[in-house]
């Protein structure tokens, strides 16, 4: 059994950056070898993918809204994923969880992911 501890959110201006972290403790599987990814969710949304790293970072992706802006990062040593996100917008205001093994192919989808933190709140004014 995993848990997952996501940090960092708090109230930003437009503009601004914020990282989150997510660290991943507990037994079973090896960090290094899993997937990480990213989902955020909006009062009244569906929780929504916004990025993933595979291990080793070989392999990264992004929301439309998140390129160019998010940037997801792992360091394998202290068991942490993290989300740069730079030049927040209004819109990027959610709960944003990160999430770890990855079940299926779809790794946008919600339900192809194994464990989820309990999520950190970020909330962009203008």
């Amino acid at each position: 059994q995993l848990q997952l501890v996501e940090s960092g959110g708090r109230l930003v201006q437009a503009g601004d950056s914020l990282r989150l972290s997510c660290l991943v403790s507990g037994r079973g599987r090896t960090f290094s070898a899993t997937s990480m990814g990213w989902f955020r969710q909006a009062p009244g949304q569906e929780r929504e993918f916004v990025a993933v790293i595979h291990p080793k970072g070989a392999n990264i992706d992004y929301s439309d809204s998140a390129k160019g802006r998010f940037i997801v990062s792992r360091d394998d040593v202290k068991n942490t994923a993290y989300l740069q996100m730079n030049n927040l917008r209004r819109e990027d205001s959610a709960i944003y969880y990160c999430a770890c093994h990855i079940t299926s192919l779809k790794y946008t989808a919600r339900s192809s992911w194994s464990y989820w933190g309990q999520g950190t709140q970020v909330t962009v004014s203008s």
